[in-house]
């Protein structure tokens, strides 16, 4: 999926089928309700949150209607810096509203996410600010140097509290995927670059090393991470 050449088709329906994946094994439901609800519902305002690295856009959309649902006003926005997830971004934005037909959908419709095509520095020329950053699968595809430089754009993007989560790398976690991902992998890459991902990411010590001080890493379920960081902005 990194590469610029891949087979667009294969890519697309990849994008599509992330939110099935992420609804199973990213746990942001869990994460919401432990973290991310508190800090938007002490801030005893409308919230602005950015999720970097937004992909097809699922993670932030169903945080969208989970603050919804809870009455919560928020300012979603999903920034990705690739043309061709930035569409399907908008794609599924625009499936989602076509099919909104059912209470439920309605509550969903109201919380709308602004989508952008950007990378953390485009954000910061253009003075965006935000009160929380989150991402979602984006550190393990980073080299060491590509690490640092966005962990700290996305720090000095963020008012409040900045939220990564990631893969925890273990041989259980590549066995129960490589089996478990069969039903939704064809004419996808959801199994390749999903099982290259699991190697290339980190244990907690690893990633709260490659971090730094200023990072708290912590395991909040089976198989997953999350970097924590006080804003910069």
């Amino acid at each position: 999926m990194d590469d610029p050449d891949c087979d667009p088709v294969r890519l697309e329906a990849t994008l599509r089928r992330f939110h099935r994946v992420n609804r199973l094994i990213s746990g942001w439901d869990q994460v919401y309700r432990r973290r991310l609800r508190p800090l938007l519902t002490g801030l005893h305002r409308p919230a602005r949150v950015l999720d970097l690295g937004s992909g097809g856009g699922d993670v932030v959309t169903r945080l969208a209607h989970l603050a919804s649902r809870d009455g919560l006003q928020v300012h979603w926005t999903g920034a990705d810096p690739d043309p061709r997830a930035h569409a399907a971004a908008l794609g599924a934005q625009e499936q989602n509203t076509q099919n909104q037909r059912t209470q439920e959908q309605r509550v969903e419709e109201s919380a709308q996410v602004r989508f952008l095509c950007a990378d953390a520095d485009a954000l910061l020329r253009q003075g965006e600010s935000f009160d929380v950053v989150i991402s979602n699968h984006v550190l393990h595809h980073l080299d060491a140097p590509g690490l640092l430089d966005f962990s700290h754009a996305s720090r000095q993007l963020c008012t409040g509290t900045v939220l990564h989560s990631d893969i925890a790398r273990s041989r259980l976690a590549y066995s129960l995927y490589a089996v478990g991902i069969i039903p939704l992998a064809p004419g996808t890459f959801l199994r390749t670059d999903g099982l290259r991902s699991i190697r290339r990411s980190y244990r907690r010590e690893e990633l709260s090393a490659a971090l730094g001080a200023e990072w708290t890493v912590t395991s909040p379920a089976a198989f997953r991470l999350i970097a924590e960081a006080p804003g910069l902005g």
